[in-house]
């Protein structure tokens, strides 16, 4: 049935977005460290903040983003979101100071917040409803392929041609974002003629889906763990001396990724999210300590495997949650407060790690970093976990009656 079609135009179109987006976003996020040492001579300690600024900024502009949904439609939200952000990309090219560059990452994260915000409620709106579990997961592939392109080609051509082949591909991937954006045709729905509520939402639930609020506080403890990947794993490598492997570790994070997506998906749907997150998140803990101990390549590698098996899985797991848990016309204001809150976590972890790494070292941040992921289990138990595992024996049990 042409309902259940999944890889249709428009999907294929706001998962490219997304992709192009995110591989600017990772690949700034591991080289912008480097070049503000490098250039600007900028402190071990002020590295964080050149991403906690960015991410701060995106958070502000999140609930913003889903209440403007609601009423300007979500793709004249997505376009303006891109169109910032392709500006922002080209204002790279003339930062000369620490100063300049953290104001620019103000800006580019309204940018950020607003485009992937909007991207995250628009695909859930394109996915068949029976598919969703399965329709995430793939949607989510393309931020985690981001996540192995934007760090391999950025830390690439820093090695090899410099920091202004970086920020040229940060415009050319820009451009190809809102060329994707502007072939999107998108299925728009009005809360206030959709659904059978009295009046739209007001106060603080106008910015934030209280029902997503649970598995998005436990999306906030795995990216604070997270955040020491992304914003160290390169300054880590080379104080290591792995420079080389440092660019191939996002690639066997995808590798493994990617082996691993046509089952997680379907489990979700079938066997529940419990089944696909407890593992992963698991993953993502062993991974990161590792990290902490490695002394060779192949043990940096071999962590890269695993945090890539298990993150990757969670960030579409938690995501999916978040929107099955809202109402169709709210899926813009749960995709906006659980990144709000996955974001806090990044941007929190990245600023408070990078004080954590000055006095403890990267290999003592790795190893707190990894007990962080650990209670992450709890947090999920806690929060979604135990709930989700009676409603399906519930719904086991109703099956059965029938």
């Amino acid at each position: 049935m042409q309902k259940s079609k999944l890889w249709t135009k428009d999907f294929l179109a706001v998962s490219l977005t997304s992709f192009f987006v995110f591989v600017i976003f990772y690949m700034l996020t591991v080289t912008l460290p480097l070049f503000a040492t490098d250039e600007l001579h900028a402190s071990k300690q002020s590295l964080g903040l050149i991403v906690t600024i960015f991410l701060v900024s995106g958070i502000v502009f999140r609930p913003l983003a889903g209440k403007w949904m609601t009423t300007l439609g979500q793709k004249k939200v997505l376009l303006i979101g891109v169109f910032i952000f392709l500006i922002g990309s080209i204002l790279y090219m003339n930062i000369h100071s620490l100063s300049a560059l953290l104001l620019l990452r103000v800006f580019h994260g309204i940018g950020f917040g607003m485009s992937t915000t909007a991207t995250g409620a628009i695909v859930a709106n394109v996915i068949p409803e029976q598919r969703k579990g399965e329709g995430m997961g793939y949607y989510a592939t393309f931020m985690n392929l981001a996540m192995v392109v934007g760090p391999f080609v950025g830390l690439t051509l820093t090695n090899t041609l410099g920091h202004t082949a970086v920020f040229t591909v940060a415009v050319v991937s820009s451009v190809l974002a809102v060329l994707c954006s502007l072939v999107l045709r998108v299925p728009e729905v009005q809360a206030s003629s959709a659904t059978n509520e009295i009046q739209p939402a007001k106060g603080l639930a106008a910015f934030f889906e209280y029902r997503s609020l649970p598995i998005s506080v436990a999306g906030l403890v795995v990216a604070f763990s997270y955040a020491s990947v992304i914003s160290f794993v390169s300054i880590y490598a080379k104080e290591m001396g792995f420079t080389q492997a440092s660019s191939f570790f996002f690639v066997v994070y995808a590798v493994c990724l990617l082996a691993s997506r046509p089952f997680t998906g379907k489990w979700f749907d079938q066997y529940g999210e419990n089944s696909v997150v407890y593992p992963s998140i698991l993953s993502l803990a062993i991974g990161i300590f590792l990290l902490s101990q490695a002394t060779t390549s192949w043990v940096f590698l071999l962590a890269g495997a695993l945090i890539g098996l298990g993150f990757g899985t969670i960030t579409s797991s938690f995501q999916s949650i978040a929107v099955k848990k809202a109402s169709p016309h709210r899926r813009g204001v749960a995709t906006a407060t659980f990144f709000v809150f996955f974001d806090s976590g990044m941007g929190l972890g990245s600023f408070l790690l990078g004080i954590l790494s000055t006095a403890a070292g990267y290999k003592g941040m790795y190893v707190f970093c990894s007990i962080v992921a650990l209670l992450a289990i709890a947090a999920y138990l806690v929060l979604h976990g135990r709930k989700s595992q009676k409603q399906r024996i519930i719904s086991q049990n109703e099956s059965l009656g029938k």
